[in-house]
C-alpha cells in the first residue's frame, strides 16, 4: 500500500536535509505496509538511525508548520494563566510563548482546526500554531516536577520541618529565615494573583489552616495547613509588612508591597489585616494591582440612562455625590474611573484614601495614618485650605468628617464619597444619624449611587430559555419582560473554568435629587417615601437594575436575586 500525501512528503523533507539517501527515500515510499499514525515514526527511528526531533522537523515543514522541542521547555507558574490547564491536557496543546497579540501555541494534532478558533476565543488573542510530539506534551501533563508551581514540594518541606513532633512553634522558630514559610507565603500570594483572586483568607481552625480565595465574589478553599504552621505563616506575614509579630492580641493593619519580596514582575501590594480568633491569628489580605488600570465608565455596567444621569452629575461645579453598598461592591473603581474622566489639567483634585488602590496620574493622593492622628477629618480640613476643585473622601465614617464634607459641598466644592448603606433612599436618613441637618444634607447632596456586582454569566457556555412561572411573574412585576433569558450552564466550559460564569458586573441605584425630594429630605421623611419619589422621578432600583442585565443576557436570574432581594 503506497503512502499517504502527507507522508511522503515527511520522507521527501527528510531527503532534503540530507537524513536519508535516495535509494532509502524511494525503498520507504514504495513500502507495501500501511505506515498511517506513528508507524512511519517507528520505521524511521528504527530502520534509519533517524532521531525523534528530526522527524518532527520533517513533519512541520512538510505541513508548513514550525517544530517546537516541548521536551526542553519548562512549565512556569503562569504556563496555563491564559489558557486553561485541564483543556490544555484534553487537546494536547500546550500555551508556550507570547509575541505581542500572538499566542505561540504547541500542538500535537496539526489536522485539528476547530482548537485554535476556540482558544482565540477564550484569550482573544490570535495562535499561531507550533508542531510538537504527542509524547513530549503528554509527559509534560504526567511529569510533577514538571507542573506549574502548586504547594505540593513547599507542603512537603514545611511537614518535614514542622509535622515532627506534638510541641507548640516557639518564638524563634519563627524567623525570616524559615525557608519553606518564605516560600508558602510568596506562592500563596502569586497563586491567588494568577487565579484572579480579590481577597486571601488565611483561617486557623482547631486542627488544621485554611486558606482560601475570594473569585469573583465566591469564595474557595485552596489548601489545607497543619495548625502548627499557622503561626510561623502570619508571623511571616506579619514581617513582611512591618507589623509587630509579638503583638497577638490586638487586631493590626498593614501593607505588603510584594516586589520587594519576589523576582518575578509583580507589581501588586496587599492590603492586610490580622485579627485575634477563636484558634489563633487570621488574616485577610486584599490584593491590590498596580498594573491594572481604572476601566472606563461604560465599562462598569451602567445602563445608558444611569451613565448619562452620573455624567452630568459628577460634571458640576460642586455639591455631595455619595456611592454606597458593602465592602466590594465596586465603589472605589467607581469613583476612580470617574475621576480619571473629568481629570484634565485645569482642575485641582485631592483625594483623601485609605489605603490608597490605585495611582492615578495628575492627582494629588493623600493616605491615612490613624495612629498619628492623620484622619478624614483633619485631611479634610487641610484640603479645604489647598484651593481644590474636587474632593474624594475614602469614606465617611462619622459625625465629624459628615459635617466637614457637607460643609465642603455648600462652599463650592464637588465632594465624592462612600458610604456603607443597603440602598440609596436610606443613605439620607444615615447622614441624619450621624447628626447632619437634614436641610444641609438636601442643600448639598447632587445624587447617590448604590451599587452591587453580580457575576457575569459566561457568553460561551450560557444556555438560552423562556422563564416560566415565578420567574416570569418577578420579570413581568419588576421590568415588564417576558422574553427569553440565560441560565448558567452548571458543567462550564474551559473559557469560565467550569464554573458557568466569568468576570463581574456592576448594578447601580442612582438617585438623583429634585425639588420634590429635597422637600421630603427637610421634612425628614424615612427612607421608603424618598424611594417612592425617586422612583416616580425615574429611579431604577437595585432590583429592577438587575433585571436589565438578566434581559440583555449579562448575568442570570438565579445570580440577580441572590445579590439583591425583591422590591417590596
Amino acid at each position: 500500500m503506497p503512502l499517504g500525501k502527507v507522508q511522503t512528503q515527511i520522507v521527501a523533507k527528510l531527503a532534503e536535509m540530507g537524513r536519508l539517501t535516495t535509494e532509502q527515500q524511494t525503498a520507504i515510499v514504495t513500502v507495501p505496509e500501511d505506515l498511517s499514525g506513528d508507524a512511519l515514526d517507528k520505521l524511521l527511528q528504527d530502520e534509519y538511525s533517524i532521531t525523534a526531533f528530526q522527524c518532527l522537523v520533517a513533519k512541520a515543514r512538510a505541513l508548513g508548520l514550525a517544530p517546537f522541542n516541548v521536551a526542553r521547555y519548562r512549565l512556569s507558574s503562569d504556563t496555563f494563566e491564559r489558557i486553561p490547564q485541564e483543556f490544555c491536557q484534553e487537546n494536547l496543546v500546550l500555551p508556550v510563548g507570547q509575541v505581542g497579540d500572538f499566542l505561540l501555541v504547541a500542538f500535537s494534532n496539526p489536522f485539528e482546526l476547530t482548537i485554535p478558533s476556540k482558544i482565540q476565543e477564550m484569550t482573544g488573542k490570535k495562535v499561531i500554531r507550533l508542531l510538537a510530539r504527542d509524547k513530549d506534551i503528554r509527559e509534560k501533563f504526567s511529569k510533577g516536577s514538571d507542573r506549574p508551581a502548586g504547594f505540593d514540594d513547599v507542603v512537603q518541606q514545611i511537614g518535614v520541618e514542622f509535622g515532627e513532633g506534638d510541641g507548640e512553634l516557639k518564638d524563634e522558630d519563627v524567623t525570616e529565615e524559615s525557608g519553606p514559610i518564605i516560600q508558602l507565603s510568596n506562592r500563596i500570594i502569586e497563586d491567588a494573583y494568577y487565579a484572579g483572586t480579590s481577597d486571601i483568607h488565611i483561617e486557623p481552625q482547631e486542627k488544621e489552616m485554611i486558606v482560601r480565595y475570594r473569585i469573583d465574589g465566591m469564595c474557595q478553599e485552596k489548601l489545607r495547613l497543619p495548625a502548627k504552621v499557622g503561626p510561623a505563616l502570619v508571623a511571616r506575614l506579619k514581617i513582611m509588612c512591618n507589623l509587630d509579630i509579638s503583638e497577638r492580641r490586638m487586631p493590626q493593619d498593614g501593607r505588603i508591597v510584594f516586589k520587594q519580596f519576589t523576582k518575578k514582575s509583580l507589581d501588586i501590594d496587599l492590603r492586610v489585616s490580622t485579627a485575634p480568633l477563636n484558634h489563633g491569628e487570621g488574616v485577610v489580605m486584599r490584593i491590590l494591582d498596580k498594573q491594572k488600570s481604572t476601566l472606563p465608565l461604560p465599562a462598569l455596567g451602567f445602563t445608558e440612562e444611569n451613565l448619562a444621569k452620573y455624567r452630568e452629575a459628577i460634571r458640576q461645579p460642586y455639591g455631595m455625590i455619595l456611592h454606597c453598598g458593602p465592602t466590594g461592591s465596586g465603589k472605589s473603581m467607581t469613583l476612580y474611573s470617574a475621576l480619571n474622566e473629568i481629570n484634565t489639567s485645569d482642575i485641582v483634585i485631592r483625594t483623601a484614601e485609605d489605603p490608597i488602590e490605585y495611582t492615578l496620574n495628575g492627582i494629588n493622593q493623600m493616605q491615612m495614618h490613624r495612629q498619628i492622628g492623620l484622619t478624614f477629618a483633619t485631611a479634610l480640613r487641610s484640603f479645604l485650605r489647598q484651593d481644590p476643585d474636587i474632593i474624594l473622601v475614602g469614606e465617611i465614617r462619622d459625625k465629624e468628617t459628615a459635617n466637614i464634607a457637607v460643609e465642603a459641598a455648600l462652599t463650592g466644592h464637588l465632594l465624592i464619597s462612600t458610604l456603607h448603606t443597603n440602598d440609596a433612599p436610606s443613605t439620607v436618613a444615615r447622614l441624619t444619624d450621624m447628626g447632619v441637618e437634614p436641610f444641609m444634607i438636601s442643600s448639598s447632596l447632587l445624587c447617590v449611587c448604590a451599587q452591587r456586582l453580580m457575576r457575569r454569566v459566561c457568553k460561551t457556555c450560557r444556555i438560552v430559555y423562556e422563564a416560566q412561572g415565578r420567574e416570569k411573574e418577578v420579570l413581568g412585576k419588576a421590568i415588564g419582560w417576558s422574553g427569553q433569558i440565560y441560565k448558567h450552564n452548571p458543567k462550564g466550559c474551559p473559557k469560565c473554568g467550569g464554573s458557568g460564569y466569568k468576570g463581574r458586573l456592576g448594578i447601580h441605584e442612582l438617585m438623583i435629587t429634585n425639588d420634590e425630594l429635597m422637600e421630603a429630605i427637610n421634612k425628614e421623611a424615612d427612607a421608603t417615601e424618598l424611594k417612592k419619589i425617586a422612583v416616580r422621578a425615574g429611579m431604577k432600583t437595585l432590583h429592577q437594575d438587575s433585571l436589565l442585565k438578566v434581559r440583555d443576557g449579562f448575568t442570570t436570574l438565579e445570580e440577580a436575586i441572590s445579590t439583591v432581594p425583591p422590591d417590596l
